[in-house]
């Protein structure tokens, strides 16, 4: 979908997460896309007064680059309808569920959506004991980008049972998310909206080249290789697309997401399970997002406008709420 016209969009980025400095990237590889297009961009780095400052630039629509929390949680999404603004992306509803993995379970699972079972722990207790049998994966409930992720396994550095001084997310985090390790391939899925709904693109299976695909492993070049489209079988492809939109019609998603998997080739499509949908993808040059849209024939300048176009529509749409 393009745009009619050319647009005032506020580009919000950076933020105070632990994402800022993707999130400053995402900012402004968009910010230039939308110049590049002829559209008037007013960048504004996330700050405690951001609401007076997009007021005061009273821009057409906000693209919202911001990753993490509060950009990525429902806060920032509430402040925009509440100030009647456009902006791209999810709502607010989508937003807060979306990034608690445990809710975001609750809301997939049901709807056939296959993910990891599991449970929320208390830090403290993991100096006790193991929640699971090992191997098993501790993660943040609340934050993305493999942010604070740790692989518990028998034969690991982080003691039997975990030792209080091993660096890990329980230092960071009061409580976390207990999973079963699976084994396998990590995939990924975008969606993006359109005029005639949401549309998953490809599968890209991520093979770090050491070790997991953490955060830095998805932010520095070369660290990892992005196969793209995944070397698997035609059923296996067929499901991911079918949970990606599945998963981005199920929350509610707007504009574009990008949900991601963990695939045990060994156990066929019982072994596919969903990991999360992220409704706040990168948009930088190393993205998944961007890379799997050139794929399809989208240059990163008509993702953009894409994703704007999108805003447009549903605040139009719903009356000038974010639906």
């Amino acid at each position: 979908m393009s745009l009619d016209r050319k647009y005032h969009v506020a580009v919000l980025m950076g933020g105070w997460a632990n994402e800022r400095p993707v999130s400053l990237m995402s900012g402004e590889g968009v910010a230039k896309a939308l110049e590049a297009r002829g559209h008037r961009v007013t960048r504004i780095d996330m700050d405690r007064q951001v609401a007076a400052r997009i007021a005061e630039a009273a821009p057409d629509v906000v693209f919202n680059a911001l990753h993490g929390v509060p950009g990525e949680d429902g806060t920032v999404q509430g402040m925009f309808d509440l100030m009647g603004i456009p902006y791209t992306h999810s709502g607010l509803a989508t937003s807060v569920i979306a990034i608690d993995k445990e809710l975001t379970k609750q809301a997939l699972v049901p709807h056939g959506v296959p993910m990891p079972g599991g449970r929320i722990v208390r830090s403290e207790d993991l100096f006790e004991r193991d929640p699971l049998p090992r191997p098993y994966v501790l993660k943040p409930v609340n934050e993305g980008s493999s942010v604070g992720v740790a692989i518990v396994t028998a034969d690991g550095n982080y003691g039997n049972p975990i030792a209080r001084d091993a660096k890990g997310p329980w230092q960071e985090f009061a409580s976390l998310l207990a999973e079963p390790y699976i084994r396998g391939r990590e995939m990924t899925v975008a969606v993006i909206d359109g005029p005639e709904g949401p549309r998953a693109l490809t599968v890209t299976e991520l093979v770090p080249k050491s070790g997991f695909y953490d955060f830095d492993a998805k932010y520095t070049d070369g660290m990892t290789e992005h196969v793209c489209p995944a070397q698997i079988p035609d059923n296996i492809a067929a499901l991911c697309l079918d949970y990606a939109v599945r998963a981005h019609r199920v929350l509610g998603c707007k504009g574009c997401s990008r949900t991601d998997f963990r695939w045990d080739d060994e156990q066929g499509e019982d072994g596919l399970f969903v990991l999360e949908t992220n409704t706040q993808p990168g948009m930088t040059p190393l993205s998944l997002v961007p890379e799997q849209a050139r794929h399809c024939g989208m240059s990163y300048e008509d993702l953009v406008e894409a994703i704007v176009a999108e805003a447009m529509r549903v605040h139009q749409k719903g009356g000038g709420k974010h639906g």
